[in-house]
């Protein structure tokens, strides 16, 4: 059972941490690329650069650590839950960078139409150039949860239940510890592959769609 809901929080870890990621990532990418037009965004700007150079510059364990002991001490939240939350803001600086360089790639004719029509920034953001650049860094996000998936290997420093918990508890408790190590590196084998199967397949369809 232990193995069982170890795989569970592993892939909600992993995918809900991308999805967090995703927003939070966006929106900083978002002001990053927007440059400082006023004195708001200088303030947003230089936030952005520190939530990024913070979060991609420290390990995620250390991340872990100081957010249940220090950050989230006093609040008793689930186990899973900080674990969704500090894999959300670290995979937030990452897709930060990720996204920015593909709003970059998007051709600036683009933002300029939709200025051109009336729409604000964000507007022209949101519904335009985002959309492209979504597409452009599909792969990317990939192997993103990919590495957030590997990385889940460092919950259980918080008490929360993952696959590698869950199989480090069978080595102790039988005292073999081949055995149950290389199953789960068999078992996160199997789950890269599908996943790597699953954005190939996304990728394919995108690739279809725009020669539609």
């Amino acid at each position: 059972m232990n193995v069982l809901l170890g795989l569970r929080n592993t892939l909600i870890i992993a995918v809900a941490g991308l999805a967090i990621g995703i927003v939070i990532g966006t929106l900083v990418a978002a002001v990053q690329v927007g440059g400082k037009r006023n004195k708001v965004t200088k303030v947003l700007s230089v936030i952005a650069q520190v939530y990024t150079g913070v979060f991609r510059g420290t390990p995620i364990i250390v991340q872990l650590l100081i957010f249940h002991y220090i950050i989230f001490m006093g609040l008793k939240l689930d186990g899973l839950l900080e674990t969704i939350i500090v894999f959300g803001l670290n995979s937030g600086a990452y897709v930060a960078e990720i996204m920015r360089g593909g709003i970059l790639s998007v051709d600036k004719g683009q933002m300029e139409a939709g200025r051109a029509l009336g729409l604000s920034y964000a507007s022209t953001m949101l519904r335009i150039v985002f959309p492209q650049a979504l597409k452009n860094v599909v792969p990317t996000l990939g192997n993103e949860l990919i590495a957030l998936t590997k990385d889940t290997s460092v919950a259980g420093y918080v008490a929360t239940m993952d696959l590698t918990l869950a199989f480090r508890n069978i080595a102790s408790a039988n005292y073999e510890f081949i055995i149950p190590y290389v199953m789960l590196a068999l078992v996160y084998l199997v789950i890269i592959i599908i996943f790597t199967v699953l954005i190939r397949i996304v990728e394919r369809r995108m690739r279809a769609s725009d020669r539609r």
